[in-house]
């Protein structure tokens, strides 16, 4: 458990930094990654309004680090997230959008973060299944 804990909060802390760049320094992500061409200046908007969500998720990785089976619905649409973001990055990478040179690597962390969510996420379930329902009321 420990170990979830711990990957959560890593994970946690990249999703606000990259969600905090990606706020305060839009322009830096495509240069670090040396995209080509330039992109409109629109697109900043739309990586203001990424960022938020980065940042929102960051948040939930600490909140489920506290508790990871009660809160195992931040796991999930993070395990969720990390499976979109292979496949669109797979397939940007595939029809040669994005340059591998730059951007091949960006395949590796969503498989890590998927796997070891996974891992952690079934060793985080109670030994127990009998956990009350949600839909049982409590007078």
């Amino acid at each position: 458990m420990r170990f979830m804990r711990a990957m959560l909060i890593i994970i946690g802390v990249i999703q606000i930094l990259f969600g905090t760049l990606l706020l305060v320094a839009p322009d830096a992500f495509p240069a670090v990654f040396h995209l080509q061409p330039a992109a409109p200046g629109w697109v900043n908007w739309i990586l203001a309004m990424s960022a938020a969500r980065f940042v929102g998720y960051g948040i939930g990785m600490f909140v489920a680090a506290r508790a990871p089976w009660p809160n195992r619905l931040w796991i999930d649409t993070m395990i969720a997230i990390q499976a979109v973001d292979f496949i669109a990055t797979a397939v940007y990478l595939a029809n040669g959008v994005l340059p591998a040179g730059h951007v091949g690597s960006a395949v590796v962390p969503p498989l890590l973060w998927i796997a070891v969510l996974g891992w952690g996420r079934r060793r985080a379930q109670p030994r127990s299944s009998a956990e009350p329902s949600r839909t049982t009321e409590h007078v």
